[in-house]
């Protein structure tokens, strides 16, 4: 057996990026950003109002004001503010000429004959000033990020319409094992539903990637084989769940090999996950996670997750954040790294009730998961504990 962190080094060693694509900023959300992305124009472009109010000159704001002209947003202001005038100004309007300062509606009282007082005298100038957020060739966003609703606003206001990204990953997911049904079947006696699939299927959606299900394999090297070679042919990686463990049925490594996938390694020191293997046909990547639906779950946010993520130009880093564990959390074995869930309340980590790998409902309600490394047998109650978020 391997450590996780060697495995992690094992899969991401040979990784590399995919090729680039462009499309129109509307359709980039998810996708990986393959170039910075500089400003084409000033922003604010204009001096602006902050503020519905009156835009005036600071020196006449113990006098009562004549409104001259009013300025909604959209329209360029038409007259030059003089001595103890003003113009009622709605927010996002450009400032008139000779006004240094806007005075929140609030603040003020208009009085007979178009004229306005101010009753307190505003804290700031209330005016977002041309180019104070924005010059024209700032980087306003940074190439590899994931592409979210905030960076196509962004998008929007430079002007980068059509949006340079990394081309998405094809994963294939194969599920093996007879005792497996689909979701829409009943499972007759010995058989279960074929959750691990559809798991997988969102978990690579969630990264961006494509998802693509080749189906269940049946319990011979032939049809599993048949299976891994079309994943392969079509896929950027592979995804077999189950068949990796010592049983009889249980022959997905020979298979992958027999499909020129050369084995990098085949157990790892980690509970739950123990026999994931992984392995590499020229600049394929292929996974045999196992059938537990936890532990298929974990190794993919661990293993696979960093890998589809790297292909399409993104330095993944899983959000990890300490916290203190609210109980103490004792384990009898500690010959393998073992990762749990967990849930946060009111500022501490406590586990959830989880009676193993193929418990796949306690991930459900589950915030994160945290890990005890090889060795430790005692997490004590306020230990500060590194809890990935999932």
């Amino acid at each position: 057996m391997i450590t996780i962190e060697k495995a992690y080094d094992l899969v991401l060693q040979n990784a590399y990026k995919l090729d680039t694509e462009k499309v129109l900023f509307t359709d980039s959300l998810g996708r990986i950003l393959a170039e910075n992305v500089k400003s084409d124009i000033e922003m604010p472009p204009f001096d602006k109002s902050a503020m519905d109010g009156y835009a005036c000159r600071k020196e006449d704001l113990d006098n009562t004001l004549e409104i001259i002209e009013v300025i909604p947003a959209g329209k360029t202001p038409e007259k030059t503010i003089a001595k103890n005038q003003c113009a009622n100004i709605m927010t996002g309007a450009p400032i008139p000429k000779g006004a240094d300062c806007v005075v929140q509606v609030e603040l003020t009282e208009e009085v007979d004959g178009g004229f306005v007082k101010i009753n307190e005298f505003p804290k700031k100038n209330n005016i977002s000033f041309q180019g104070e957020d924005v010059k024209i060739g700032t980087k306003v966003l940074d190439q590899g990020i994931k592409i979210e609703a905030q960076h196509i606003a962004v998008c929007a206001a430079v002007g980068y319409t059509d949006v340079l990204v990394y081309k998405q990953a094809k994963v294939g997911i194969i599920s093996t094992g007879d005792e497996l049904v689909e979701p829409q079947n009943i499972p007759a006696l010995s058989q279960i539903r074929n959750s691990n699939a559809y798991q997988l299927i969102a978990q690579v959606k969630a990264c961006g990637a494509i998802a693509n299900y080749i189906g269940i394999a049946e319990d011979t090297p032939e049809d599993t084989f048949d299976k891994v070679s079309k994943a392969l042919s079509e896929n950027d990686v592979v995804l077999l769940t189950g068949g990796v463990s010592m049983g009889t049925f249980d022959f997905v490594p020979q298979v992958l090999e027999k499909a020129g996938v050369k084995i990098e390694f085949d157990a790892i020191a980690v509970k739950p996950g123990k026999p994931t293997t992984f392995g590499m046909a020229e600049k394929k990547f292929c996974f045999g996670l196992p059938g537990n639906p936890v532990s298929s779950f974990i190794q993919f946010d661990l293993l696979v997750k960093p890998l589809i993520y790297t292909l399409m130009g993104q330095n993944y880093k899983a959000l990890d954040i300490r916290m203190p564990i609210g109980v103490e959390y004792k384990r009898k074995n500690a010959d393998r790294k073992i990762y749990f869930p967990v849930i946060i309340e009111n500022g501490e980590v406590f586990p959830v009730d989880y009676h193993g790998s193929a418990h796949i409902h306690a991930l459900a309600g589950a915030h994160g998961i945290i890990a005890m490394e090889i060795g430790k047998k005692e997490l004590k109650k306020g230990e500060m504990i590194h809890v990935r978020q999932i």
